[in-house]
Formats: C-alpha cells, structure tokens, sequence
C-alpha cells in the first residue's frame, strides 16, 4: 500500500471499470463485527463512505439498517443502487450532507482513498452526539508459494508500481496496520472523538484457483495494468495455486478503527 494512497485518484476510482466482478468477487466482512458496531449504535441511520457496489451497505441492511452510501465512481453506484442500496455520488471530502445526520457512518475497504484528516472532519460533521465511525479493512495472506509466484512475476511485469509488493508476504494485517496510526492520528486532529478503538477479527476462506484469479483483476494493483501484463501475472499465480493442488485456504484479519462520536 502507498504512503499516501488518497493522491492516487486513478487508482482510487478505477474499481468501476469492472464492477460486476468487483461485486462478485470480493470478500465480505465478518458478521461479528457487523453486529458489534450496530449494537453500539444510537439508531439505525448509517453512512457507508467509499460504499463501492453495496457490499457492506447490504450486510448493514441486512443487520436492520437505513444506509446511504457515497461513492466517487458512478458506475459502481450504479450497480449498489441496482441491488437496493441509496447512493449519492461525490468523493466524501467534497459531499455535502445538507444538515442531514447519521448514527453510524462506515467505510469498508475505501478509508485509505479519503483524506483522513478531512474525512474524519467530515464524519464528525454528519454523525449525532453518541455516534460512531467505524472504518475496516480486510487483509489477507497468502500461501507461501502463491505469494512468492505473484511478488516474482509483479517485480518483472509492474516494477515502478507504487504499492509494497513484499507486503504480500508478510502476515495478514500488516500492510494495513501501517494504516491505523495515520486513521487514528486524522480522527484526533479532526476533533470530535473519544479515543480510537483498533479491533482485529481472525477468519478464513477457502479458494479454488478460478475464484482467487477472478478477484485479483479488482486489487488496487492491478486495476489500471494493461491487459497483457495482467495475463502474465494470472497465468503465474495460477500455475502456483495448481501446484497446491488446484485450491487454497487463505487467511484474512478484519481490522478497524473505531471512535465515539462526543457531543459539540
């Protein structure tokens, strides 16, 4: 992951170009932390920032929420409003509430892409006294010889790339744990806040080798990479994951910062 990855504005709304796959193809969150953080919620009203196509805004939905979501990129918006999910199009910085306010704004998979001392601002200005922001991410490790085929045929194919391609080698939240201490230090610039709560879930899934190549296409990585070089590097991946026989099981820790909206 970049150092500042919200100046990457290509990268950050290139997610649309496909978006049914996107949609298709990337992981969910864990129903616990779901849960968690609309049991701590004063009401029902949440605000999912970054919602891309809907994917947390449905789990929220389904745990008995009213979700708006805010979106840079229309064509994702489009889909998360085709599957039931309000959206308005905006990058969050720039989105206006127009006095409206919420119990719960969320961001999964996208705080990284807002500016975290502007956004956090911005979340204090649209929740109510006692709300809270809840912004995660799901990280991943892969196997050992998945990782050390997809860091070899990404160092030859995209070397200037901005992202840390070693990162896939190291354990699952570490890439973005380097995330957290920029999130926590925008929430207490902002004001606003109670301290910042960090939680962790540990998970796992399982992948065959057409499941996890159908979900690569969507990583920040390799959104914008030409479509020769992304063949390349497919066709490496999956010669690693053949060579463990044709699947693999993948471990993912959710992680979160969590703060308390504190009353004006």
């Amino acid at each position: 992951m970049p150092t500042t990855p919200h100046r990457l504005r290509r990268t950050a709304e290139s997610f649309g170009s496909d978006a049914e796959r996107y949609d298709r193809a990337r992981p969910r969150y864990p129903d616990a932390m779901v849960a968690r953080i609309t049991a701590a919620s004063p009401g029902p009203d949440v605000l999912d920032v970054g919602c891309g196509t809907g994917i947390a805004a449905r789990q929220f939905q389904a745990a008995g929420c009213r979700v708006l979501g805010v979106e840079p990129d229309a064509r994702m918006a489009d889909l998360a409003r085709s599957s039931g999910v309000e959206v308005e199009v905006a990058r969050f910085e720039a989105w206006d509430p127009a006095g409206r306010t919420f119990d719960t704004t969320v961001a999964g998979q996208a705080w990284h892409w807002v500016d975290p001392l502007a956004g956090a601002a911005k979340a204090a200005a649209a929740l109510r006294p006692g709300g809270r922001l809840a912004v995660f991410w799901n990280a991943f490790q892969l196997p050992p010889n998945v990782a050390a085929a997809l860091v070899a045929v990404c160092q030859r194919v995209m070397p200037d790339s901005p992202f840390d391609l070693q990162a896939m080698m190291k354990a699952p939240a570490d890439g973005y744990r380097a995330l957290l201490p920029k999130t926590v230090a925008g929430i207490t610039e902002a004001g606003g806040f109670g301290e910042p709560e960090q939680w962790e879930y540990d998970w796992t899934w399982t992948y065959t080798r057409d499941a996890w190549l159908d979900q690569m296409p969507t990583q920040g990585a390799f959104t914008q990479l030409p479509q020769d070089k992304l063949a390349e590097v497919l066709t490496e991946v999956g010669a690693a994951i053949d060579a463990t026989g044709g699947s693999f099981t993948m471990r993912y820790t959710t992680v979160a910062v969590v703060a308390t909206r504190t009353a004006p």
